[in-house]
């Protein structure tokens, strides 16, 4: 089976897929299915303006609105693994290449277009490397200028796409040179990240020192604040990593919901839940299994049938009954819905629960699971999204 319809075509039957049929054959079509959509979605979320990618599109019909540098390169991740054709078809013309040249081309600007998230660099850096782009050592020149040697508090997930993006350079560079001078970086990124845990279960939404967040949710990290970190670890690859990783990744699917459901606010301290909504589509579909697939290449336990639960929620959430899959056919909408959150446009559930817990772990309030029930459906889909949807799903896998 194709992703798209004619020419040079991206399989639905690699590897990864493979194994997901062999638990879940129901979540395998679901997944085969979100790649053809991401493949039409995509050119539609190109801005004309810098040939980048959109923020967001949202509504229904969706209507573009923003830009985004980092969204830009998490679509080079993915699209990486798609045959020439289906780049240029993907990317509005622009094959992977011309794409990443034109972000490692921006990390020399200067002025108010000047990059200075170290995230965004790292995204960059990550795809230079993957991609094999021959400005790769400037690029991590750059990179290391971002995230000098000393002790300062950096947001988790920064610190494991540098710990990535890292290693992604080691492994490309091992033959050419070209990521020659990082190890150095790479073993303190990797001890940054086992720090960060400081035997606790989960990671917190900063890791390096303390002051980025307020202090009643310092000890409060978000879904993303695991995932990143467990793929960062297990593409380190040394055992201390993987055995790191691997022990967040159970907690993680210890608490995944009785429908599947990847929740969003964790105790770092006690690896419970603080508060699980919103539900998003890209944690369904993506960014757990991305973290788990990865983490299974590494030599950790695989868990396809935790996966395999995300993934099928998406069809008919149990908090909604509504697919978070809409249309799908051409000329109508081709994207995921973003999320399931509460009726709290406030957002008082999270602020109570994170405060709640700080005082005492475990302390949710859960009347207010009846006063704001999640029954909002976000009519919205980002370009990142599909960008970590090839990535995980297109990927090559070192266990078949």
């Amino acid at each position: 089976m194709s992703v798209t319809g004619g020419g040079s075509l991206a399989r639905t039957d690699g590897p990864r897929l493979r194994r997901l049929a062999e638990t879940d054959p129901a979540a395998r079509d679901v997944v085969a299915e979100l790649l053809r959509r991401a493949l039409r979605g995509l050119p539609r979320m190109r801005t004309s303006e810098d040939g980048g990618f959109v923020f967001t599109m949202r509504g229904d019909p969706a209507r573009p609105a923003g830009t985004s540098v980092r969204y830009a390169a998490i679509v080079a991740l993915g699209a990486a693994f798609l045959p020439e054709d289906d780049q240029r078809a993907a990317l509005g013309g622009d094959s992977v290449a011309e794409v990443v040249g034109a972000l490692v081309a921006r990390l020399g600007d200067t002025g108010p277009g000047e990059i200075t998230s170290l995230g965004d660099i790292a995204l960059i850096c990550w795809a230079a490397a993957e991609t094999g782009h021959g400005a790769l050592e400037p690029a991590l020149a750059r990179l290391a200028a971002a995230d000098p040697p000393g002790e300062r508090p950096v947001f988790t997930v920064d610190a494991a796409w540098v710990a990535s993006a890292l290693a992604a350079a080691r492994d490309a560079g091992a033959a050419s040179g070209a990521a020659s001078g990082t190890e150095g970086h790479l073993e303190r990124a990797r001890d940054r990240l086992l720090a960060g845990l400081d035997g606790r279960p989960l990671f917190a939404h900063e890791v390096g020192g303390t002051g980025l967040v307020p202090r009643y949710r310092a000890h409060v990290g978000c879904f993303a604040d695991q995932v990143y970190p467990v793929q960062a670890l297990a593409r380190i690859g040394d055992d201390r990593s993987v055995a790191a990783a691997d022990r967040v990744a159970g907690r993680i699917c210890a608490a995944q919901g009785a429908a599947g459901q990847w929740w969003w606010h964790y105790d770092a301290r006690t690896g419970g839940v603080v508060e699980g909504y919103p539900v998003y589509s890209v944690h369904q579909h993506a960014m757990a299994p991305m973290a788990l697939l990865d983490l299974a290449d590494a030599g950790g336990d695989g868990r396809l049938a935790a996966i395999a639960r995300g993934v099928r929620w998406l069809t008919a959430p149990a908090e909604t009954g509504a697919s978070l899959l809409p249309g799908g056919e051409p000329g109508e909408p081709v994207m995921t819905w973003r999320k399931v959150a509460r009726d709290d446009p406030r957002k008082v559930v999270r602020g109570v629960r994170a405060a709640s817990t700080r005082l005492r772990p475990g302390l949710r309030f859960r009347s207010l699971d009846r006063r704001f029930p999640p029954v909002a459906i976000d009519r919205e889909c980002r370009p990142y999204e599909l960008g970590w949807l090839l990535h995980t799903w297109l990927s090559p896998t070192a266990r078949e």
